[in-house]
């Protein structure tokens, strides 16, 4: 795109966001043959499990890339490209860091409406029919990662941003959610990650009420900037995304409507891939490394049925580095939260004592321990405020919340653990409080289960699901590449490599197996066995149980 090509949209796409990064030293282009299923994630993963600091962390752009059966692709994918690290997510923001939050703020009060286009980039190429039939076509020709190779049963879509349309009030929804391969026009999608569902899941719910038997879906990859943030961001439901997205930019964003289904999409993305979700059927889904830091075991979710696949001329795909944090998703929610959360402390509950308030990130994946930094001499009443306005500010954050004063890094587990062994009587200075949802974890909400509040034992009490991070194996092929391509030094932390926490069954090390070596269709072949009726989405599934 030129420079005349961005002014006349007024934002950027992500071909612009690309040029940016790459301005700004911020992108590593991998001309190398990478082998999408087994390798691509892994090499990527290294500089979040390398000891490299945030700042030195980048988006990586690969241009030649074959899968497990040595297949090649056209199609380059770009990974962390949205927020590797804070450095990117500002450049995609075009704000620094520290105003991103207010930024935030006057779009969501200062909505743009989108403006409707008949012609869009998006519609270059369109596939239907025959053309989504086959090897090699469909979604069979997309170069999508498996992002935890020897976990993951087949590559999935992560950066997406999924349209649904609400069938009552006719107001659009746009989120993020996973959606796995099983055929060249079949994926499996997974909506419900928050209590009561995300909002694509509260319109499913509405179209089985009215009886529809499907329910138009369009899941954009390769969003411009400011709208592919919107999905992460967990925006309140019924809120139109794509009108804040324009409150970004401080221009209306382009939309189309979708070739298929009577959608309207992004005009400026890279792809859209349309098509239909069974609001009766649902299919076994995953495993998948989550971004809760643990491998999510099979689950019913809700199969699509691809109608059209349209994108740009040259097309880059952009992949979500998550699972174990930090991560890009991580960074994502870091930046975002961490100012609503003291925002929320200081002006709207009025504690002037509050400095800080930070969301730890290694493995806790920002949603289960809040470190709140007070100022000496705070009274302790404001103490205890603090710390009940930031358990309950979000129901998926603060299951353990930590005041601190400021000479106590909240990045520094050694700092925490001192000032918890120094500072504080557990006889007065702990309280625990009941009725606490799962949240998002790898025990969630729908079990019932509930949990609660400052559960100060860590230790693992039963069998649960393996450590998201591709295998030994697959990481130590990627390190051989990462060194062969004189890239910075890696610094191993453990754990660098994923394991069996004794959750796991050998037909899932089977599943792994073959989607890394690019078998994953005879995976979405097994799992089409086991399509059943009258589950709701999120059933668990074993396949050594009847």
């Amino acid at each position: 795109m030129t420079k005349s090509d961005q002014d006349q949209r007024g934002y950027r796409d992500l071909h612009d966001h690309l040029d940016a990064l790459r301005a700004a030293g911020l992108l590593v282009e991998v001309d190398r043959p990478i082998d999408k299923d087994s390798q691509l994630h892994p090499l990527v993963r290294w500089q979040f499990v390398g000891g490299i600091d945030e700042p030195q962390r980048k988006a990586f752009l690969f241009t030649n890339i074959v899968d497990g059966l040595g297949r090649k692709y056209d199609m380059p994918v770009v990974v962390g490209a949205i927020a590797a690290n804070r450095e990117i997510y500002s450049i995609g923001m075009q704000a620094p860091v520290d105003q991103i939050q207010a930024k935030w703020d006057h779009a969501i009060a200062n909505p743009i409406a989108p403006r409707v286009v008949t012609q869009a980039p998006c519609h270059d190429v369109i596939h239907e029919g025959r053309d989504l039939i086959g090897e090699g076509k469909g979604l069979d020709m997309l170069p999508i990662p498996v992002s935890t190779p020897g976990f993951d049963s087949a590559p999935t879509l992560t950066a997406t941003n999924v349209v649904t349309r609400d069938p009552v009030t006719g107001v659009q929804n746009m989120g993020t959610y996973r959606a796995a391969l099983k055929a060249s026009d079949r994926l499996v999608v997974r909506m419900a990650t928050r209590v009561g569902g995300a909002g694509g899941y509260q319109h499913y719910r509405e179209h089985q009420k009215r009886g529809d038997k499907e329910m138009p879906c369009a899941i954009v990859l390769g969003c411009p900037p400011y709208v592919a943030f919107m999905g992460p961001q967990k925006l309140p439901v019924g809120v139109d995304e794509v009108a804040v997205a324009g409150g970004l930019a401080g221009a209306p964003i382009s939309v189309v409507k979708a070739r298929t289904v009577d959608l309207m999409v992004p005009a400026d993305a890279e792809i859209v891939i349309e098509g239909y979700i069974d609001t009766e059927y649902v299919e076994p889904e995953a495993p998948f490394g989550e971004s809760h830091g643990h491998v999510a075991l099979e689950e019913f979710n809700m199969p699509m049925r691809v109608t059209a696949i349209t994108h740009r001329r040259h097309p880059v795909i952009p992949s979500y580095i998550s699972q174990v944090a930090p991560s890009e998703s991580s960074v994502i929610k870091r930046v975002a939260y961490e100012p609503l959360f003291l925002s929320h402390l200081r002006d709207g509950l009025g504690i002037k004592g509050v400095k800080r308030v930070s969301l730890h990130e290694p493995l806790t994946g920002l949603l289960r321990v809040t470190v709140i930094t007070v100022e000496r001499n705070i009274a302790s009443t404001e103490v205890w405020r603090a710390l009940y306005g930031a358990a309950f500010f979000k129901g998926d954050c603060g299951k353990i919340c930590i005041a601190v004063n400021d000479d106590i890094d909240p990045d520094n587990a050694d700092a925490l653990l001192w000032a918890l062994a120094y500072r504080s009587n557990p006889v007065k200075d702990v309280r625990t409080l009941e009725s606490r949802g799962q949240g998002h974890g790898p025990k969630r909400e729908h079990s019932g289960e509930e949990d609660s509040t400052l559960l100060m034992d860590a230790t693992m009490k039963s069998d649960m699901p393996p450590l998201a991070l591709p295998k030994k194996p697959y990481m130590e092929d990627a390190k051989r590449i990462w060194e062969e391509m004189g890239l910075p030094q890696l610094r191993p932390q453990s754990p660098w490599f994923g394991y069996s926490l004794g959750d796991w069954l050998p037909q899932w090390d089977q599943a792994a197996a073959r989607a890394a070596s690019g078998h994953y269709l005879e995976n979405g072949r097994i799992s089409a066995q086991q399509q059943r009726k009258g589950l709701v989405p999120e059933t668990k599934f074993r396949p050594d149980e009847p």
